[in-house]
Formats: structure tokens, sequence, C-alpha cells
């Protein structure tokens, strides 16, 4: 009796532990209200206005109420010196769709930003393409802790590649458009009343600046 006791013992653990990584891969979530029933359209608008995503090719496929899942195809130019796609561009696409799970349960006219994330890589990314599908674990008023995997999908099969912990911060409407950089002042040249040849204003500021130093 005792023996088969232990026995079931190290069943039920095992069965909790698996239990466990399901819940921190998604597999058994629970489900979510969310409080701005336009939550995909907000979610897709401000995915359309990221210039990193639409650079590397990434495309969102999926919006429920805290789940988000990005897809990327494999490209050459995103890869690391091994062949495999880099692990930079692999945490940009899981954080970004971490990001956006959380957003779907935040009111109307909210964004988000990360505050920490922590990666773990477990096989080499290689494949037609990757999907990143990001989780929410637990929402909040302020900060929403989520999960993620990224998913290499080749020849029909599905593996799993990395998985990220990442907890995410509400923050006020991001702006629609950024401000264009200030362009730098234009150089600025003119000629000197004794020379034929261009003279720059800055040399002649220098020049000056040097002869006063002289004097004093």
């Amino acid at each position: 009796m005792k023996a088969r006791a232990l026995v079931l013992r190290d069943e039920e653990l095992d069965g909790k532990k698996q239990i466990d990584r399901e819940a921190v891969r998604g597999g058994n979530m629970r489900t979510f209200d969310p409080q701005n029933v336009a939550f995909e359209s907000a979610v897709r608008d401000s995915f359309d206005r990221l210039t990193l995503m639409r650079t590397i090719g990434a495309t969102l496929e999926r919006v429920s109420p805290g789940e988000v899942d990005i897809a990327l195809p494999f490209r050459t130019d995103l890869t690391q010196h091994h062949g495999f796609m880099a692990a930079a561009v692999l945490t940009a696409v899981i954080d970004v769709a971490c990001g956006y799970a959380a957003m779907t349960l935040m009111p109307s006219g909210c964004s988000v930003l990360t505050v920490e994330y922590k990666a773990n890589f477990l096989a080499p990314a290689q494949g037609e393409r990757v999907v990143a599908r990001g989780r929410v674990i637990r929402p909040g008023r302020t900060v929403t802790v989520c999960a993620g995997d990224v998913i290499a999908v080749g020849r029909g099969e599905e593996k799993l590649v990395a998985t990220l912990l990442a907890t995410m911060m509400r923050v006020g409407e991001e702006p629609v458009a950024s401000r264009p950089v200030a362009e730098a002042p234009a150089h600025q040249s003119v000629t000197h009343p004794r020379r034929s040849r261009r003279w720059c204003l800055c040399r002649a500021w220098k020049a000056r600046r040097h002869d006063v130093t002289a004097v004093m």
C-alpha cells in the first residue's frame, strides 16, 4: 500500500507539472472579457504602424481577448552566422505578440510598453516560418504578465524554439505619427573679399576666436 501511495503521489506531481507547463504555454488558458469592444481593430491599427514588423515581414495572424499570434516567414537576411533565425528577431516578434495580447484587455485609448522580459531559446529556429503566440497570464490595472512561445513551422511540423515571460505596463494612447527629426542647418559659406575661393563662416569664426584668445 505504501509503495502504491508513492506511485500515485509521483503521478499526481507529474500531472501538476504538466498542467503548469500547459498553463505557461497557453494550453489551459482562462478566458477574459475585454474592456474595449473594438480591441481587435485597435490592435490591428497599432500593428500596421509598427515599422519594425513591416520591415521584417511579420503579419498579424490572430487577435483574441488575451491572445495574439504573429507570423514571420523565414528569410536569410534575418539569420545569424549559423543560418538560424537570429535571437533578436525572435524576441522582437514574441515581445510584440505579448504586448498586444495585454493590450486586448485594456480600455479604449490605451497602449502598452514592455517593462521586462526573460527569454529562453530551446532549439535553433529554422523552417518555412515562425509563429509567435503571446498570451496573458495575469492581467492588472497597470501591469500585465504575459507568456509567449515561438514555434518554428516546416514540412508540416511544429517545433517549440523559444519561450518568453514578459511584464507589460499600461500607458496612454500612442502617437499616431512620430514627429519628424529636426534637420541640421545647412552649411553656409561666403566669398572672402580678398580671395576668390569660398570662405567658410565656421573657419572664420574659429580664426577670430583664436585671435581673441591670443590677445587675452
